[in-house]
């Protein structure tokens, strides 16, 4: 399977929290629910987000937005709004000083916010998805997103049939939003690694990205990663930092464990195959190093997927 196909073979949402939020006038709502990753289409309006970074972008109908956490972001009129509405994790709502919000801002089955005319002039619509398990993401697919990054020029059937879908309340809705969700993701994460530069710009730093991905079972050091790319093992080090943002064997340690955590959720193999495949020696290293990246072991991992 190429590397783009098995990245994009992850998300595998399972009734996912979707909600179209509708809000007019002055407004900010905070993220901080920890979820894996949170996919919101602007359908309608203006808004700005601001990711963990500090950084306000300006988004206009049909941009998308990807979210990792468990970093908070915003989403306001302007970047500069104070938050008024908190959204922890368990999607509860509460006020700047921690009090639940009424029920009254849902004005539908999955309709939230401020406003009530979602066809004024001042209204602003965002679609929101979330995947709230990583498992339903992929680890993979995870490993390789930055923690936040807006998209632009969304497809428009597909911002349309999520909004309509939304709005419904016909039988097998969930099933429904869960595909147009994944149909989403997936489409948003195409464009962003084919057609923006997540991956690095250095060329060789890029066929050292796909050596470590395409075979991780192999006992890589930088050294051998170098002479594979034709770098001394100081220059490739460097230049990898630089790009990547962190050292090569730093990234190969969590490209496996992602690797492992997608196999665990997703096949029966046993614990001993699945570390050959991802370059452990045994089970016993592989679970070590498992609990020390996911905080919990790969049987209980397994399990909960």
């Amino acid at each position: 399977m190429p590397a783009l196909d098995a990245l994009l073979d992850g998300p595998r949402a399972e009734r996912a929290f979707l909600l179209k939020a509708v809000f007019a006038g002055a407004w900010a709502i905070g993220i901080e629910d920890e979820a894996p990753l949170s996919v919101v289409v602007l359908a309608r309006g203006s808004a700005t987000f601001t990711g963990a970074d500090g950084i306000g972008h300006e988004l206009v109908p049909g941009d998308v937005v990807l979210a990792r956490g468990p970093s908070p972001y915003t989403f306001g009129d302007r970047g500069d709004r104070p938050v008024s509405i908190r959204i922890l994790p368990g999607q509860v709502c509460v006020d700047p000083h921690g009090q639940v919000l009424p029920d009254e801002m849902f004005t539908g089955v999955r309709t939230w916010g401020n406003a009530r005319d979602t066809g004024a002039d001042d209204t602003t619509v965002l679609l929101i998805g979330t995947y709230e398990r990583a498992t339903s993401v992929g680890a993979l697919l995870l490993a390789r997103l930055p923690e936040s990054v807006v998209l632009h020029d969304s497809d428009p059937t597909l911002t349309t049939l999520l909004a309509t879908e939304l709005d419904g309340e016909d039988a097998g809705q969930s099933v429904v939003l869960d595909r147009l969700l994944d149909l989403v993701l997936v489409t948003a994460v195409r464009t962003l690694l084919t057609d923006t530069p997540a991956r690095p710009t250095d060329p060789t730093v890029t066929r050292a990205l796909a050596a470590l991905e395409a075979r991780p079972d192999l006992p890589w050091t930088v050294a051998t990663l170098g002479a594979h790319v034709g770098l001394s093992r100081a220059a490739l080090a460097r230049r990898f930092t630089h790009h990547v943002g962190e050292p090569p064997l730093t990234y190969l340690t969590r490209w496996r464990l992602a690797l492992a955590a997608d196999l665990l959720a997703a096949t029966d193999l046993p614990l001993a195959a699945i570390a050959g495949r991802v370059g452990y020696t045994s089970p016993f290293a592989l679970s070590a190093a498992f609990k020390r990246a996911h905080g919990v072991a790969p049987a209980t991992y397994r399990r909960a997927s």
